[in-house]
């Protein structure tokens, strides 16, 4: 299976009206994976909850909705995110808390329509995340999560990330097109096109066809990643200026990329080779995001769900001034 991400639906949580707008996006972000109308019902359900628990309790925010896959079956993400004052998370899962003078039926209605419930909350704000499946889907969820936003004013994002799963194996790749704009979409694109049907080939072979397929474009930021649940290890490459890490509650470890364009002009890829990173959070973003942050200032986050942490990111460290993109992934046993 490979699946090809695309850009995060953001719908802004600021007045009323705007509720009924994030149901009616979580709602079609259902219909577009296959949902019937009992499931679609509660992805807007879980929608309409989560953008009336941001209204009420921080004033303002947002909710971001994605069709993602599942081990089977494709769902949809519903993260609320906003920087009010925080919460008790195991306290607002029961009915009947409520810090805004509400029934506080709100949460506790999320967790039980959803598969998939992670939060992760300080005095900087709050992030909950909801992934819905089918009616019936038994198989167990992937633990990845991906954030996109184009850059504010263009039509198409220059960023792009795709997923390619084979039994115990995963094969990852972001793609930064360079600029932004149609001309960077179109580099990507031809990226993410012979990624699809070569995605477990060797990294520096895989780079090579990238490096092939991309020119004629502008080129871009490459970088591709590899993880083998039967041997526990991880193969990475990449050229240009994605970013990677390897991150636990204790620390990280950074994944190095070389200089380059691949597409136009670039050397021969170098794997890098990580074992025993079972159990490790696996990050990868494009430069719209800021460097400059540590996953240490927000205690326990490395240990949450990985669509909660590139929510949150995307919240803290967005330089709104470029596409941008964060994948995220739990590099432990495959189900």
């Amino acid at each position: 299976m490979t699946f090809v991400g695309s850009t995060t639906r953001i719908v802004a949580v600021e007045e009323p009206t705007q509720v009924g707008q994030a149901r009616r996006v979580a709602q079609q972000a259902a219909v577009e994976a296959g949902f019937d109308d009992t499931d679609s019902g509660r992805v807007a359900l879980i929608a309409t909850e989560l953008a009336t628990n941001v209204l009420k309790h921080a004033t303002s925010g947002a909710v971001h909705v994605a069709v993602v896959p599942g081990d089977g079956a494709r769902g949809v993400d519903v993260v609320a995110i906003d920087r009010g004052p925080g919460f008790n998370l195991a306290e607002c899962l029961a009915d009947g808390f409520s810090t805004g003078g509400t029934r506080g039926e709100g949460l506790g209605a999320v967790s039980r329509q959803a598969d998939v419930m992670d939060m992760y909350a300080d005095a900087r704000g709050s992030v909950v995340m909801a992934r819905i499946y089918p009616k019936g889907f038994g198989r167990a969820d992937l633990a990845f999560g991906a954030t996109q936003q184009t850059m504010e004013s263009e039509p198409v994002c220059g960023d792009a990330w795709a997923m390619a799963v084979r039994g115990a194996k995963r094969s990852f790749l972001v793609v930064d097109g360079l600029g932004h704009g149609l001309p960077a979409h179109e580099a990507a694109q031809a990226g993410i096109s012979a990624f699809t049907g070569q995605a477990f080939d060797e990294p520096v072979q895989l780079m090579s066809t990238l490096h092939g397929a991309m020119a004629g474009t502008r080129g871009g930021a490459v970088a591709i990643a590899q993880y083998d649940a039967e041997a526990g290890s991880l193969r990475y490459a990449g050229i240009g200026n994605i970013a990677g890490s390897l991150a636990t509650l204790d620390g990280s470890r950074g994944l190095a990329s070389h200089p380059g364009i691949v597409g136009v002009q670039t050397r021969r890829a170098q794997p890098f080779d990580f074992p025993g990173v079972g159990g490790k959070l696996m990050l990868m973003w494009s430069d719209g995001l800021m460097s400059r942050w540590n996953l240490r200032d927000y205690p326990g986050l490395a240990s949450r769900h990985p669509a909660v942490v590139t929510a949150l990111l995307h919240r803290d460290f967005n330089r709104g001034r470029d596409d941008v993109t964060i994948l995220a992934a739990r590099l432990g046993t495959i189900p």
